[in-house]
Parts: structure tokens; C-alpha cells; sequence
């Protein structure tokens, strides 16, 4: 303290602080004035605010009607907005654009498209092309300055010499046999040229097998802009590597239908979701069809509601309590994001074998998702779709359902029939609970094949009527051994020898088939149990050939000469 009171100015250094208690007699007090005034601005005027005119968008590209708004507009078939030779089509493949020169009708995506008609549309109807007066495609980029550098260009049939510097690797044209060359084709078929040999595919594909240039399909199917993509890899290499994933992978056959018929190529592996496809022999990519880009994704439509109250052939009653029983019950398996859901199917249509319902799981994926794998079982099992309640799909296979397996031999085991079969509390008289269903509970496919040929080939027997006595039954399987025999050993025998002595018999009749014999392919011979029935049938059996003209006495008795 003695410091600060020898400095200059220290009397002023709190002058800010009160300097003691006021005096007891003094009744006026002086308030104290801040050290910094507060300043006070005047209030803004409403005149000085200067309006700015509302921009419009010069493109429809910028515009987001359907983002949060309740535009709804029920359409028909037909062309519903149309500029010039332009026009936004609704029709059995849903809603595309047309436009003049085009060589078929535009989508957003091709392959992942519903068979049901919209019922209306989320946004106006808008061509997501590039107006014709644009200069340039959009890209959402300012052009780039003109290149000093000329960059050559190459195409198919003109690929650059080996070695060139600053020229990504170009794959020649071909394969093509020996003495021949390249050829101009317009059409598909022209270009694709001679079908591929087995050894051009295997010399074609094994590049692409291990390779990470490839082209992702997902939910959305194929794209429109994917032409585009998948042409961009024809440039500098003669396989496209297509790796499908995700709801497409549910019908492999419809994306690459798509595939072959909207770029022009030809699929020549398939491996799970991984496909691999070929440009073609004549392939040029300088004469490749040349399509618009989409500059956003549209908005898709409204289509009817897959879930309904009181689907076809249910009352509501009956169809809450089918899924009141679907709740208990257990999934077939599950599905994860991003799967490839190849025989999704199968597995669908051997559960309802065994179940009226069957329930999918599908947690963790998107809701879009699973209700696009739902409406795709709804038609390719076909099934019904009850609800998509905790991420799950529960569906039922419906009045007309039929088996799989006709040909196959039913046991008769009584399974429960469903709720619309009459059960009590289903809301069905009890008059009709004795007319349960008899459901065939069928074994695998491999086993019915097997049951089927030897039916065929008279080796086994499927009975009409079950209600047989034991006498009953034993004589109709009596008579069925005495023809199966007739009909395995009455065939005519052909000796044929030779000057050697060596000979062999053929079996002569019409009608001969390979696959009658597919049991002798999966049993073994070498069984002890059917060594012994052989060889007592053999023994039991008389020979219809004379004794000693049988090829071997032949060889025998030259053995025996010697």
C-alpha cells in the first residue's frame, strides 16, 4: 500500500469505490455515475428497410414443392403437362417422360417400378431434364476454362497406340475370331455380334472378379443416370461389373432384364447380386445412344395402400385375428440393410407349406424398404400382406393357395387350418369346425423327384383311396408287385457276340429315359441288405436263355480250350 501511494495518480485510482460511510447529519445523498455511459441508439425507421423483389427460380430444378407441403392432385392415364414435344406421361409403368428423338419412355428408375397405377402425384408435373434453351447440361458448377492442352480422344474402334502418355488404359475391340475385324452395327444385334465361347467369357470375366470399378445398384433400382454411368465404363473396358444389393436382389431376373434391354449389352455371368455385363463386339462408344441426366429425383407418386383392413377374402374380424396369432409367431429369418435377398422367395413359399402365416424380420431397416420387399412378395409368391407393425412383415398365403408339390404323396396328417378355415372364436359357425383341412406335409424337392420317377417307371404306387382294410390293402399291392415285374422283365434280350467271344445284351424298347434311373446315382451298391435281395431274387429267378449260350460259357470254353 505504501507503493500505490507513492505512484501519480493513485488518489484516482478507485475513485469509482465509495469512500466511507456518508455522515450521520447529512439527509441528501448524490448517486454515483457509471465510469462508461451507456449509448443510446435511435430506433430503426421502417423507411430505410428497402423491399427486395421476390426471385423466382429461372429453372424448375430449384423448386421443392413436394418437401414438406400436402400438394396432392389425383391424375388418370394419359398426358397430364406437356411442353411442345415434351410431355409427362401416366401409364402402366407409372409416370415417364417423353421427349422427341427419344428411343423409349425416360423413368426415374426402371427396374423398381410398381405394376399398380398411381393415384396422384406430390408435386407439379415437371420434365427433371435440362430445359432445351440451357446452353449446357447443369452440372451445378461454373464452366471450366478452356484447356490449353489438346487431350486426344479415342474411341472403340480407334484405341491409342500402347505406351501413350496421358491416356487412362482403353481395352481393344472384340474379342473377335481369327480373320475377323470390327464391324459398323446400329442394332443390338449388330453390335453384340457372334454369341461368346466359353473360353471368351471365362478370358472376360476373370479381370473383373476381384476388381473395385464397378457400378452400385440399391433400392432405387436402375436409374436413369446409370446408363450413362455404365456407358462411361464401356469407354475404356469391354465388362461393366453391376453389384446389386439391397430390394432389387428380391427378383435378380427383372433388374437384368432391364439391364440387357435399356443399355444394350449382354450379361454373361451372374453370381448372387454381382453381375457382369458385355458392351459387345462392335461396340462404339462414339456412336452410343446418348441420353439426357435427370438433374434431381422426382417425386414419387401416390399408389394404393398395400395394408388393408379386410383384405381379399377376409372380414375384419378374421383378419385381426390372424394378426393377433402373427404376433406370437416366430420369424422365418431376418433381413438386414443392405442384404442381397435372393431366395427370399423360396423361402417364402416352403413356410407356407407348413404355416398359413409366415413373418419376416426386418428390423433396423428403413420403412421404405420392407414395404417394397412386402408389395414385391405380394406378387411374385403371390401372398397377402396382413401388417408391418415392430419392423416386421407378416403376410398369409390366402384362399387360393396351392401347393407346390400335386404329385406328391400326402400322409394325411391333419394340420391346424387358419381362422378363415372355421376355428372357434373366428366368428364361423360350429357347425363347419369337423371340416378341417387335410394339409400334405410334403417332404424336400429332391426326395419328390425321386418319388415321381419311380412312379413313373412302375416302381412305386400312389393310392386313391386310404380308407383300405388290411386285406384290401394287401391285395392291391399284390397285384401292383405281379405288374411292376411284368413290366421290368417282359422286354425281348438281344445277344450280341462278337468272333472274339465277347458279346453284351441291350435292353430294346421305346420310350427309354436317362432320369428313370436317377436312384442308382444316390444309393450305394455296396449296401449288405440289398446284396442279399439281390441275390436271392436272383436265385429264385429261372433263366429264359438256354444253358451255356451266354457270352461268358462262350469265353469260358475258349479259356479253357487254350
Amino acid at each position: 500500500m505504501v507503493i500505490l501511494a507513492t505512484l501519480p495518480g493513485s488518489s484516482s485510482l478507485f475513485s469509482s469505490l465509495p469512500q466511507g460511510p456518508p455522515p450521520n447529519g447529512s439527509t441528501t445523498s448524490t448517486p454515483s455515475q457509471p465510469p462508461i455511459p451507456i449509448p443510446k441508439y435511435p430506433p430503426p425507421l421502417k423507411s430505410q428497410k428497402s423491399p427486395r423483389p421476390p426471385t423466382k427460380p429461372s429453372t424448375p430444378a430449384f423448386k421443392t414443392v413436394h418437401h414438406r407441403s400436402k400438394y396432392y392432385k389425383p391424375v388418370s392415364d394419359g398426358v397430364i403437362a406437356s411442353d411442345g414435344d415434351r410431355s409427362v406421361v401416366i401409364g402402366e409403368s407409372g409416370v415417364s417422360y417423353l421427349l422427341p428423338g427419344a428411343p423409349f419412355e425416360f423413368q426415374f428408375s426402371y427396374s423398381e417400378t410398381p405394376k399398380a397405377k398411381p393415384l396422384a402425384i406430390r408435386e407439379p408435373a415437371f420434365l427433371p431434364f435440362a430445359p432445351p434453351t440451357m446452353p449446357r447440361p447443369w452440372t451445378g458448377k461454373a464452366p471450366l476454362k478452356k484447356s490449353k492442352k489438346k487431350i486426344p480422344l479415342f474411341d472403340s474402334f480407334n484405341p491409342p497406340p500402347p505406351g501413350t502418355k496421358g491416356v487412362k488404359r482403353v481395352e481393344m475391340p472384340g474379342p473377335f475370331p481369327l480373320g475377323k475385324f470390327p464391324v459398323e452395327g446400329r442394332t443390338r444385334e449388330e453390335i453384340l455380334g457372334e454369341p461368346l465361347s466359353k473360353a471368351e467369357i471365362r478370358m472376360l470375366v476373370k479381370p473383373y472378379l476381384s476388381h473395385n470399378r464397378q457400378v452400385n445398384l440399391g433400392r432405387d433400382g436402375l436409374t436413369h443416370n446409370m446408363l450413362e454411368l455404365i456407358h462411361s465404363h464401356w469407354k475404356r473396358q469391354r465388362v461393366c461389373k453391376v453389384r446389386c444389393k439391397g430390394v432389387p436382389t428380391i427378383d435378380m431376373d427383372n433388374v437384368c432384364h432391364h439391364l440387357e434391354e435399356k443399355t444394350g449389352g449382354k450379361i454373361i455371368h451372374r453370381v448372387g447380386g454381382v453381375v457382369y455385363l458385355f458392351r459387345g463386339r462392335n461396340y462404339n462408344y462414339r456412336t452410343r445412344p446418348q441420353y439426357p441426366v435427370m438433374l434431381w429425383k422426382p417425386a414419387a407418386p401416390v399408389y394404393p395402400k398395400l395394408i388393408q383392413e379386410a383384405p381379399e377374402g377376409l372380414t375384419k374380424f378374421e383378419a385381426d385375428e390372424l394378426r393377433m396369432k402373427g404376433k406370437n409367431l416366430i420369424p422365418i429369418c431376418q433381413l438386414v440393410k443392405n442384404g442381397v435377398y435372393i431366395s427370399l422367395v423360396k423361402d417364402v413359399r416352403d413356410a407356407f407349406e407348413g404355416s398359413p402365416l409366415v413373418k419376416i424380420d426386418c428390423k433396423g431397416m428403413h420403412a421404405s424398404d420392407y414395404k417394397k420387399i412386402g408389395a414385391k412378395l405380394k406378387e411374385l409368391v403371390p401372398c397377402v400382406l396382413l401388417s408391418f407393425d415392430d419392423e416386421q412383415i407378416l403376410t398369409w398365403r390366402g384362399h387360393g393357395w396351392k401347393s407346390m408339390y400335386q404329385g406328391a404323396p400326402s400322409f394325411l396328417i391333419p394340420v391346424v387350418a387358419d381362422v378363415a378355415s372355421g376355428l372357434e372364436g373366428s366368428g364361423v359357425p360350429k357347425s363347419n369346425h369337423h371340416r378341417l383341412e387335410t394339409k400334405a406335409v410334403s417332404a424336400s424337392p429332391k426326395m419328390m423327384s425321386l418319388w415321381k420317377s419311380a412312379i413313373e417307371s412302375s416302381k412305386a404306387l400312389l393310392l386313391d383311396e386310404i380308407g383300405l382294410g388290411p386285406d384290401a390293402l394287401l391285395k392291391v399291392v399284390e397285384e401292383f408287385e405281379g405288374i411292376s415285374q411284368a413290366t421290368e422283365h417282359s422286354y425281348p434280350a438281344l445277344v450280341m457276340s462278337s468272333e472274339d467271344g465277347t458279346g453284351g445284351t441291350k435292353a430294346e424298347y421305346e420310350g427309354y429315359n436317362s432320369e428313370d434311373y436317377s436312384e442308382d446315382e444316390i444309393y450305394n451298391d455296396d449296401d449288405d441288405d440289398d446284396e442279399y435281395l439281390v441275390n436271392e431274387s436272383l436265385e429264385e429267378m429261372e433263366s429264359p436263355v438256354p444253358l451255356g449260350s451266354l457270352p461268358v460259357d462262350l469265353l469260358a470254353k475258349q479259356l479253357g480250350e487254350e
